[in-house]
C-alpha cells in the first residue's frame, strides 16, 4: 500500500516478464521431454520389429533347409527329421469323436477350486471364467482342452471373410492387439460392457503373446465365441501363428500352466489359430483386417484361399495371407516389401484408395502397429489404426483403444490406460522409465554387434586413436544395427566425448558385461550366441518335444550343426562335442539348455550396482 505509483508498475512489469521466462522454460522443459519421449518410442518400435524381422529370416531358412537339403552338404535323413520336426505340426491319428471322449474322461480332482465348464457354455461359465482369472484361478486342463475343441468345430463351419450389418445392433465395437494383457481386456468389459446380442465385438487378432495372460485372453474369446457365435468375431492375428509362439512366449506359457495337457493344447491350438477368419466386412462398407493390404489383395480371391492349411503364415509361399497379416501403411504412394519387419508391406494411400474404390468400401480398420495414442487415422481419414494393449512397451508408454461404429459408420474412438503407479508419477519420472528400459536394450544390441560395430569404427580411426567424429559413430551404429534412429541425438545416452570432442567408441560397450560363458567358447562365438540367443533357444525349445527343458547330445549337436549353417558361421565338431560334454552336468547325456543359454544373457553393470548397493 506505502508503495509509490512508479514502483507498482514497476513491480508488475517485472512480475510478466518472470512469467514469460518461466513459460518459455517450461516450454523448453517440455519439448525435451517429448524429444526423448519421441526417441524412447523409436527406439521400442526398431527393436521390436528387428526381432520380428530376425523371426521371419529364421523361419525363411528352416524352410529352405527342408526344400533343399539333399543339396546341403552333411544334411543326412536325420537332418531333414530334425528340420521338418521344427516346422511341421504333428498329425492326430484320433478322430474327432475318439478326441471328445477322451477330453470328457480327465479327472479333476475334487481340490480344485476353480470353475467347472459345461457345454453348450452359458452366461454362468462365462461369467465364472472372468471372476476366476480376476482372482488369478486357473482353469483346469479338462476345460481348456474341451473348449478348443469345441472352438475348432464351431470355426470349421466359418468362412474366410465374414459379413456383419450394424442394422441389428446400435454399434459393433472393434478392439486391437490384446497381446497377453488380460488387465485390458478386463477394463475394456467394463467401460464398455460384456458381449452380448446387445453389444457385439470384433477383436482383430494377435490376442497372445508378449504378455503374461495370453492363456487366460483366449480361454475368455473363446467362451464367448461360442456363447454368442452371431455377436462375438475374432479374426486372425500375425501372432495366431505357432512358429510366432515360440520367439515371443505363448508356447513357454502354455506349458508352464499346463504341464500335463500343455502339450496337447498347443496341438489344437495350431489348428485353432489356421481357422481363424482374416477379414470382416460391416455393412458392405468397412473392411478390418490385422494387418493391412497390399496391390495383390483381392477381397474375392481371398475368400477362396484354404485358411485350415495355413499353420504357420511364415512359411506361406503365396504373399496375400501374409500381407493382409503383416503389412503396414505409408504416407507416400506405391506398394513396397516391408523390409523394416521383414514380411508383408507397405502400402500408401493410393494403395488404399484402389482397393476400397474396386469392392464399394470406404473405410479400413487394422490393428498390427502400438499407437502412443492407442488409434491412428492416415490415408485422408480411410485407414484408422486401432491398438488396445496400453502399456506395450513400458509402464506409461501408451495407452490403448477401442472404436465402435454405428449404421452411420462414423468411428468414435475410446481410450483408457491400465495403471497400478503411473498415475503416482509425474510426466518427467514417466519419460524416465521409459527412456531407461529402452536404452538398455538399445545397449544390449550394441553389445551384441561388438565385433562388428569395433571393426567399422577402427576403419574410421586411423591413428588408432579411440576415438572418432560423432557423424562418422551414428554412421556406422547405423550401418551395422539397421535400426533407422537419430543416433546423433541418442549419442549423449550412449557414449561419451573425449576432450577433443570425438566420440570415445569403446564406451558404448562399457556398461554391459558379459555373463559366464562355458570355458570351451571362444569370445568370438560367445559375441555369436549373445547375439542370437533367441533364435537358439526357439530351435532347443522345438527339439524338446515334452518342454522338460533337456535335450540329448545328439539332439544338441544337431542343432549346432542347423543353427551355424543359418548364421554362416563355421563351428567344427571338436568345438560342439567340448560345449556339449561340459554343460552335461550330471553326465547322463542330457543337457540342461536353459542353464546354457542363462550364461550368454549380457548383465547391466548398473544392476549390479544397485544390486550390491541393496
Amino acid at each position: 500500500r506505502g508503495c509509490s505509483r512508479s514502483t507498482r508498475v514497476l513491480f508488475h512489469e517485472y512480475s510478466i516478464k518472470a512469467a514469460i521466462l518461466i513459460q518459455r522454460w517450461y516450454r523448453r522443459y517440455v519439448a525435451r521431454l517429448e524429444m526423448r519421449r519421441r526417441y524412447t518410442w523409436n527406439i521400442f518400435q526398431s527393436i521390436e520389429y528387428a526381432g520380428e524381422q530376425d523371426q521371419l529370416q529364421l523361419s525363411s531358412f528352416f524352410s529352405f533347409m527342408l526344400d533343399n537339403f539333399t543339396h546341403m552338404n552333411g544334411n543326412g535323413p536325420g537332418n531333414k527329421y530334425l528340420i521338418s520336426h521344427l516346422l511341421d505340426s504333428v498329425v492326430d491319428p484320433l478322430t474327432e469323436e475318439v478326441r471328445q471322449l477322451k477330453y470328457e474322461q480327465i479327472v479333476v480332482p475334487e481340490s480344485y477350486c476353480g470353475p467347472r465348464l459345461s457345454f453348450p457354455l452359458s452366461v454362468t461359465d462365462t461369467n465364472a471364467l472372468l471372476s476366476a482369472f480376476k482372482e488369478e484361478q486357473t482353469l483346469h486342463g479338462k476345460y481348456v482342452l474341451q473348449l478348443l475343441y469345441e472352438t475348432k468345430k464351431f470355426l470349421k463351419q466359418m468362412p474366410n471373410i465374414i459379413y456383419l450389418s450394424t442394422s441389428y445392433a446400435k454399434e459393433i465395437t472393434i478392439c486391437g492387439d490384446l497381446h497377453g494383457r488380460l488387465d485390458d481386456l478386463l477394463l475394456i468389459f467394463y467401460k464398455n460392457g460384456l458381449p452380448s446380442a446387445e453389444n457385439p465385438y470384433i477383436f482383430n487378432g494377435d490376442f497372445v503373446d508378449r504378455g503374461k495372460k495370453s492363456t487366460e485372453i483366449i480361454i475368455i474369446l473363446f467362451a464367448f465365441l461360442l456363447l454368442y457365435p452371431d455377436h462375438m468375431h475374432l479374426n486372425r492375428g500375425n501372432h495366431e501363428d505357432h512358429i510366432m509362439n515360440l520367439r515371443y512366449g505363448f508356447t513357454r506359457e502354455v506349458m508352464q500352466k499346463y504341464k500335463t495337457h500343455g502339450r496337447e493344447m498347443l496341438q489344437l491350438l495350431q489348428d485353432v489359430f489356421s481357422l481363424l477368419p482374416l477379414a470382416t466386412v460391416i455393412d458392405n462398407k468397412v473392411l478390418i483386417v490385422h494387418g493391412g493390404i497390399s496391390d495383390k489383395i483381392d477381397l474375392d480371391f481371398l475368400s477362396t484361399v484354404e485358411r485350415h492349411k495355413v499353420k504357420s503364415v511364415l512359411r506361406l509361399p503365396k504373399r496375400s495371407v501374409v500381407d493382409i497379416l503383416w503389412s503396414d501403411p505409408k504416407n507416400q504412394s506405391g506398394c513396397s516389401p516391408n523390409y523394416f519387419r521383414g514380411g508383408g508391406c507397405y502400402f500408401g494411400p493410393d494403395v488404399t484408395q484402389a482397393l476400397l474404390q474396386k469392392h464399394g468400401l470406404c473405410l479400413l480398420i487394422r490393428s498390427h502397429e502400438c499407437k502412443q495414442e492407442g488409434y491412428e487415422l492416415c490415408h485422408n481419414g480411410q485407414v484408422i489404426t486401432i491398438f488396445s494393449a496400453s502399456n506395450y512397451y513400458e509402464e506409461g508408454s501408451n495407452r490403448g483403444a477401442y472404436v465402435k461404429l454405428g449404421p452411420e459408420l462414423v468411428p468414435r474412438f475410446f481410450q483408457y490406460q491400465v495403471s497400478r503407479s503411473t498415475r503416482k508419477l509425474t510426466l518427467h519420472q514417466r519419460v524416465c522409465v521409459a527412456e531407461g528400459s529402452a536404452l538398455r536394450a538399445l545397449k544390449e544390441k550394441l553389445y551384441a554387434h561388438r565385433s562388428d560395430l569395433m571393426a567399422a569404427f577402427q576403419q574410421y580411426d586411423i591413428d588408432n586413436t579411440g576415438r572418432i567424429s560423432t557423424s562418422e559413430w551414428a554412421q556406422v551404429v547405423e550401418s551395422v544395427l539397421r535400426l533407422d534412429l537419430p543416433w546423433r541425438t541418442l549419442r549423449p545416452r550412449l557414449a561419451r566425448l573425449g576432450a577433443d570432442g570425438n566420440v570415445e567408441y569403446e564406451s558404448c560397450f562399457e556398461d554391459i558385461s558379459p555373463g559366464e560363458p562355458i570355458p570351451p567358447v571362444t569370445p568370438n562365438l560367445a559375441e555369436t550366441l549373445y547375439r542370437y540367443r533367441t533364435d537358439l533357444e526357439i530351435i532347443f525349445n522345438i527339439i524338446d518335444k515334452d518342454h522338460s527343458g533337456q535335450i540329448s547330445i545328439e539332439e544338441f549337436r544337431q542343432t549346432w550343426k542347423l543353427f551355424s549353417s543359418h548364421l554362416g558361421v563355421a563351428v567344427d565338431d571338436q568345438t560342439i562335442d567340448d560345449m556339449a560334454r561340459s554343460i552335461d552336468f550330471n553326465k547322463d547325456g542330457s543337457i540342461d539348455f536353459n542353464e546354457f543359454l542363462e550364461a550368454f544373457r549380457v548383465v547391466h553393470k548398473l544392476d549390479i550396482k544397485e544390486q550390491q548397493q541393496g
